[in-house]
């Protein structure tokens, strides 16, 4: 403050030397010149300071944006804001971010503000229009589109968007309006003459969308499509025998246009004719003048809303045979066949059809893994084995892969091997501590198996500890737990919980029972065991013999006998059982 006090003295000072000599004044002002230069070379370094640090913020935000660290650029881009609140093209990149991350809110604020500041940036207005329309404000879109317009008139993509974006807001006579601008423009277009048809139609001006199509029909009378959106027209107005009349045309102009079997097709069945309706479509099926892309879109559209189509078994079985007549080496016609085979819990039959597909093409990995599950279901152990181990070659990142190759050899007793290619599918297991537990789980059953029973208990530990709800891991552990007649109490929560959750499963009820049997709680072991054989373990010969066991200990000799008996006649080879029926008394293992 003292500096600019004084400098005005002396400017004041100056003007009246300069009233008395010339001299004086020019020594009086050189300190004056000197004072006013320092002060704006502070204040432009201070400037420049500032613009630097802005630069190298905009800069480095910029490139945290492009490396996909989305919030460490908006804290760079908002310390940008805050050295300069009017950055419109800090606005603009924050608001890209924002718009990116779905906080349309956020962007819209954001380049509302950035449009105020610089009017004339396209981009930002396109970007504005583009979250409008994400908003639904179709209206505030248009609008933009408007103004684009105007600076631009020529740009027909601006008059497309500002003619759609008014049909979307329902300001039919507006959009009605653009479109004709547009095709002063263009000419007669068949895009503008449908957005138009449909626009009419929503206005209750059938007369006028008849004569949008038929503009195009009289602009080029050869053009079999125009006649098609024609009969689609008098078919939605409830006119079938016009309808009719352009379809059978089309088919006069061009006797292998296979298309319009199909629209034939949907013609038949809304007017409930189903038998001609799904002949129309084999027809559109056979056709080689339609790409395989369309039949098997048809496919898809006929088959997943079946009520609607009327396509039955045996009509489906039809259009897949027709498409293996035609492209029998095609991967997709072989999925869609195994697909159908899969609804109809044909198992075996879908495995064929998958394995044909991957004769054809091998590089698909979800049809791998689809025919691991069905191995897995058919508990084809053999076959699971083999296709698991060609599928982690062909696909050595998939840990599933690995997952059910370990349960193969699990079931085909190679023990080592199941050792092996857990610790091999672990490296690709990546924050899934579910899979996780579940590799581990069938670490432990390889190492009991293989009778280190203490190492094996400390991976089911682990098992669980990843994966609590890892049921088959619960009820296995504890079924150990009680053979071994170790931490019995810990066995019965564990095998408690997984009949709680499965209260019907007789293999699970079996583990429990077996626990209580082996604390000693013989009548609530009897009560789950009876439940495990009424459940369906009647033919199980270790559940009999279990039941059997807890008889014994419940002074029931000859019902325990009677079931050792049915345990044995049920294909149990256990010399136990046999020692136990011929000595009438229960034994350990």
């Amino acid at each position: 403050m003292k500096r600019i006090i004084f400098l005005g003295s002396v400017v004041g000072l100056t003007s009246l030397l300069f009233s008395c000599s010339g001299v004086k004044t020019v020594a009086q002002k050189e300190p004056v010149v000197q004072e006013t230069e320092v002060t704006l070379t502070e204040e432009q370094e201070l400037d420049e300071r500032k613009q630097k640090e802005f630069e190298y913020l905009f800069v480095e935000a910029l490139k945290q944006k492009m490396f996909g660290n989305a919030q460490k650029a908006i804290q760079l881009l908002s310390s940008c804001l805050d050295i300069d609140p009017n950055s419109s093209s800090a606005m603009y990149e924050l608001a890209n971010i924002h718009a990116a991350n779905n906080d349309f809110t956020s962007a819209s604020l954001l380049l509302e503000k950035a449009i105020s500041i610089d009017s004339g940036n396209k981009w930002y207005k396109l970007l504005l229009a583009q979250i409008y329309q994400k908003q639904r404000k179709f209206s505030e879109a248009a609008e933009i589109y408007t103004e684009l317009v105007k600076t631009d008139p020529e740009n027909l993509e601006y008059l497309y968007m500002r003619a759609a974006l008014l049909a979307n807001a329902e300001e039919f006579e507006e959009a009605v309006k653009a479109y004709d601008a547009m095709e002063e423009k263009t000419g007669i277009n068949e895009q503008i003459s449908v957005e138009k048809q449909q626009i009419y139609l929503s206005m209750g001006k059938v007369e006028e969308a008849f004569e949008e199509i038929e503009k195009l029909i009289e602009y080029n009378p050869a053009e079999t499509k125009y006649y098609g959106l024609l009969a689609d027209l008098y078919q939605s107005q409830g006119d079938s025998e016009n309808a009719l009349k352009y379809y059978k045309k089309i088919q006069q102009m061009e006797p292998e246009n296979g298309f319009v079997h199909f629209s034939l097709a949907n013609f038949y069945l809304e007017n409930g004719d189903e038998e001609k309706s799904f002949e129309e479509t084999k027809e559109g099926f056979k056709s080689e003048e339609v790409d395989i892309q369309t039949k098997l879109q048809m496919y898809m559209m006929l088959t997943s809303n079946r009520e609607e189509s009327k396509i039955t078994d045996k009509k489906e079985q039809e259009l897949i045979q027709l498409l293996l007549e035609q492209y029998p080496d095609e991967f997709l016609v072989r999925t869609i066949y195994a697909d159908y085979f899969l609804k109809k819990n044909e198992l075996e039959k879908a495995r064929e059809q998958m394995l044909k597909a991957l004769e054809i093409e091998q590089s698909d990995y979800m049809v791998w893994e689809r025919i691991l599950f069905i191995d897995n279901d058919l508990q084809d152990w053999e076959g699971l084995y083999k296709h698991s181990e060609k599928a982690f070659e062909l696909f050595p990142n998939q840990p599933q892969t690995y997952f059910l190759h370990a349960i193969a050899c699990i079931q085909l007793e190679k023990f080592e091997e199941t050792k092996t290619i857990v610790e091999e599918g672990l490296d690709y297991v990546v924050d899934n501590p579910q899979l996780q537990g579940q590799f581990l789980m069938l670490k432990g059953e390889a190492i009991y198996k293989l009778g280190n029973q203490e190492e094996a208990f400390g991976f089911f530990d682990k098992a669980v500890e990843l994966d609590p709800d890892n049921y088959i891991a619960l009820n296995n552990y504890a079924y150990y737990l009680s053979v071994a007649g170790k931490n019995l109490d810990k066995a019965e929560r564990m095998s408690g919980k997984v009949v709680e959750r499965f209260p019907d499963n007789p293999t699970y009820l079996d583990t429990h029972a077996w626990v209580l049997f082996k604390k000693g709680e013989y009548s609530l072991a009897k009560f789950y065991m009876q439940s495990a054989i009424n459940n369906g373990g009647q033919d199980n010969p270790t559940l009999l013999e279990h039941y059997g066991d807890i008889l014994f200990m419940l002074q029931k000799l000859d019902e325990a006998k009677q079931f050792w008996e049915k345990a044995k006649n049920s294909g149990s080879t256990s010399e136990v059982l046999e020692r136990k029926i011929k000595e009438q008394k229960y034994i350990e293992e």
